[in-house]
């Protein structure tokens, strides 16, 4: 079969059949009269073997050496391939995903683009000084798409870096809370943190929704930034979980202050404070638990809390009776 023929019926370009030829992979057996290569069967059967391992990924040079050293293992090899096909998705995965986040942000001209890789890049930087003026840029220079500023965040270490993200994405408005409460699924406890860390501080409806969830969320740490968050917005359902952070030495001082910005409510006031006395009675056995309590109860009006105080004044713990008893002062005197 002449070359032109092989080339119809293999789909390999005469050119490459030549190519091959000059590479020692396969040779011709035979000659026409008139001096034109004429390949026999087994030759285009070694032409298929070479195709096929071209497919794999193997480089000519390797083809060869499958083909001629009967010594050559495919395992190592194979395995490699296996390696360098990973990387190469990869890396095919991150630029598909920074060519969506170019084209979320719709730049209108090249320098636009320039300024988004830019940005994207230094966001990825392994300086943290890098990463938080990226952040703080990208609300006052140049827009970044909320799908990278919510996945620096929920990777970010670093806590003034974070705290510039969450900033960013505070302002950025869009979907940051749908995609924040994908966060709140994931396996790794770090990012279920940043996730609601995150939530608590976009002032809109859905991430106050996603935060009431959030109470119920079977992550301690989630439930109490969710607390936190979600009773700085005057979310009377946080108290109970306030209540306890106090009790159990979890961000208590700033527990309190919430519960203490919710007492300022008439009809928040006698709940808190029945809150907390049966917090008292039931489960704060500790003198240090009974102590911080009663600092709680040091803001919350009402006769609940007054009488609480009262009864803590007794306690048989002398830091528990000076703290109640410097409270109670205070509130006579007001």
């Amino acid at each position: 079969m002449l070359i032109g023929d092989v080339a119809r019926r293999s789909g390999v370009s005469a050119r490459m059949l030549r190519h091959y030829e000059s590479l020692g992979l396969v040779r011709p057996t035979e000659r026409t009269e008139g001096g034109y290569r004429e390949y026999s069967g087994a030759d285009i059967r070694r032409i298929f073997h070479i195709e096929s391992l071209r497919s794999l990924g193997l480089s000519l040079r390797e083809v060869g050496r499958a083909l001629e050293d009967p010594g050559f293992k495919p395992s190592e090899l194979v395995d490699d391939l296996v390696r360098q096909t990973r990387e190469r998705l990869a890396d095919e995965a991150a630029l598909l995903t920074r060519l969506r986040r170019i084209g979320a942000a719709e730049p209108a001209a090249w320098e636009g683009v320039l300024q988004i890789v830019e940005l994207l890049q230094a966001l990825g930087s392994k300086n943290a000084g890098t990463r938080q003026r990226a952040a703080m840029s990208s609300v006052e220079e140049v827009p970044v798409p909320v799908e990278a500023l919510v996945e620096a965040v929920l990777s970010e270490s670093d806590p003034n870096v974070a705290g510039a993200l969450r900033w960013a994405l505070a302002q950025s408005g869009g979907r940051g809370p749908a995609l924040l409460a994908e966060g709140l699924g994931s396996p790794e406890t770090e990012v279920r943190r940043r996730a609601v860390q995150s939530i608590a501080e976009i002032p809109n409806g859905e991430a106050t929704a996603l935060l009431q969830s959030a109470l119920t969320h079977s992550d301690i740490v989630v439930r109490r930034y969710a607390a936190l968050g979600l009773g700085t917005r005057g979310g009377a359902d946080a108290v109970p979980t306030l209540i306890d952070m106090v009790a159990e030495e979890t961000n208590d001082v700033d527990a309190a202050d919430v519960l203490s910005a919710l007492a300022n409510r008439p009809a928040l006031a006698d709940r808190i404070a029945t809150g907390l006395v049966e917090r008292l009675t039931r489960g704060a056995a500790e003198p240090s638990a009974r102590r911080r309590l009663a600092q709680a109860l040091a803001d919350i009006p009402g006769t609940t809390a007054s009488r609480a105080l009262e009864d803590l004044s007794r306690d048989e713990d002398r830091a528990v009776v000076l703290t109640a008893t410097y409270i109670l002062g205070i509130r006579d005197a007001e």
